[in-house]
């Protein structure tokens, strides 16, 4: 099992920064694939980062080129560093932990009915409670 605690979240105005990060814990597998998803009040879950074994990052539309993830060597810490923040990425956001099959690709992560998948059609093993951010415009 593997524990994930998110952190950084908070309120900002559009436009500002903000540096999220997740602490894991327990039996991390070194081929797993990280990601963040997101989920808004009254909206469905998103999608946002993913990083795989082999450093391959794959974003959402909404979020390429303004934010960023990132992992620490020893796959402890995952991070997301969002710039240029707008309204509409208000959510609370939330790390998760997929372990993939050897080779085997992250991609993007898509959310339909309140599941989400990697791009390879592997279902999230393991995700935080999340950490709420808001913009305000």
């Amino acid at each position: 099992r593997v524990q994930l605690v998110e952190s950084g979240g908070g309120s900002v105005q559009a436009g500002g920064t903000l540096r999220l990060s997740c602490a894991l814990s327990g039996n991390i597998h070194s081929g797993a694939c990280l990601a963040w998803f997101r989920q808004a009040p009254g909206k469905e879950r998103e999608g946002v980062a993913s990083i795989d074994s082999t450093g391959t990052t794959a974003y959402a539309d909404s979020v390429q080129g303004r934010f960023t993830i990132s992992e620490d060597n020893a796959k402890t810490t995952l991070f997301l560093q969002m710039n240029s923040l707008k309204p509409e990425d208000t959510a609370t956001y939330h790390c998760a932990y997929v372990n993939l099959p050897s080779r085997v690709e992250c991609g993007v992560i898509r959310c339909y009915d309140g599941y989400c998948r990697t791009a390879t059609n592997f279902g999230l093993d393991f995700w935080g409670k999340g950490t709420a951010v808001t913009v305000s415009s």
